[in-house]
């Protein structure tokens, strides 16, 4: 007798398995989760096996079996998402299924409206999207959980390719009220004095202190975040000062004070950012599409202001 499941089903329990919960995976996936459970007790009976114990707190916990079975659902759903790629290919269309990462830093300004815009122009590709910090993007890509990353350009491995987008140099983020607002550009060694509110995330923290380093200097560290939104509203309240390749087009903190961007003179680089993706023989023309997509959205909405494009 064939066995009755659908590869949704398959996608929703691997969802569940890899967040530890239903809430949580009804997130990632935008389903209710009633659907999800529902969806999870029916591949429950129709293989006649237990694939989660309930855990504290609503978590769920795979039990021995389930962790095989997620094994074998992600290869099947892998070999699901190949030939959508095929078809799409042999059609010469762009459709299927694209999963998108996106650093945390400038997920919230561009990850939306670019998203929206390419749903709009290639309405049968299927999105779903990642903020995460620099190495979970990495780890993602080196593990096929994601098809293409927008990040910067820094620590990229050997096995990646990066199609840069645009450069962005460092900025000193200040409050408006500022003693040294009003400058045309700031020296490390004018900062290293004043409290520094630090974006204190894998690879980017490092950046940051890379400026004050060549010149031996070691900034004064009042506050670290890994939420750049909080940074913003710390430095707008006055905790510091942050640094930052990014000058949003809309220069208000979350908390609706006015924030000032200086640019960060010294010998710390502009960051690229573009797009990595895994090291490939063969790119899906929906892969393709985003990428040349990503090219025309930066130069079109000027999403950091004025900040030079990369040919």
């Amino acid at each position: 007798m064939p066995l009755r499941f659908t590869l949704r089903q398959l996608e929703y329990f691997v969802a569940v398995g890899e967040a530890g919960s239903i809430a949580k995976a009804a997130e990632q996936v935008n389903v209710s989760p009633p659907s999800i459970s529902a969806s999870i007790a029916q591949l429950e009976a129709e293989f006649g096996v237990q694939l989660f114990v309930r855990k504290h707190s609503h978590a769920l916990a795979l039990t021995a079996g389930g962790r095989l079975f997620l094994k074998e659902a992600a290869r099947l759903l892998n070999d699901a998402d190949a030939l959508h790629d095929i078809a799409g290919d042999i059609a010469e269309k762009v459709r299927g299924p694209l999963a998108v990462g996106c650093l945390l830093t400038f997920a919230q300004i561009v990850l939306p409206a670019l998203r929206k815009k390419f749903e709009d122009a290639y309405p049968d590709v299927r999105v779903r999207q990642f903020e995460r910090n620099q190495g979970q993007l990495f780890e993602m890509l080196q593990r096929g959980e994601i098809d293409a990353a927008l990040t910067y350009d820094l620590e990229l491995s050997q096995d990646m390719t990066f199609e840069p987008l645009m450069q962005l140099p460092a900025y000193v983020m200040l409050p408006a009220a500022h003693h040294l607002a009003a400058r045309a550009g700031i020296t490390p060694e004018e900062l290293v004095d004043e409290p520094m509110v630090l974006l204190d995330l894998p690879y980017s923290r490092e950046y940051f202190l890379s400026a004050f380093q060549p010149k031996g200097l070691r900034p004064k560290i009042a506050e670290r975040t890994g939420d750049i939104a909080v940074m913003r509203s710390m430095v707008a309240n006055g905790f510091g000062y942050g640094i930052a390749n990014m000058r949003p087009l809309n220069t208000m903190s979350p908390d609706g004070k006015l924030l000032v961007f200086v640019p960060l003179l010294g010998d710390i680089r502009p960051l690229t950012m573009g797009i990595a993706l895994p090291n490939a023989e063969h790119r899906t023309l929906t892969v393709q599409a985003f990428i040349d997509h990503c090219r025309r959205f930066v130069v079109e909405q000027g999403v950091f202001g004025t900040e030079r494009i990369v040919k």
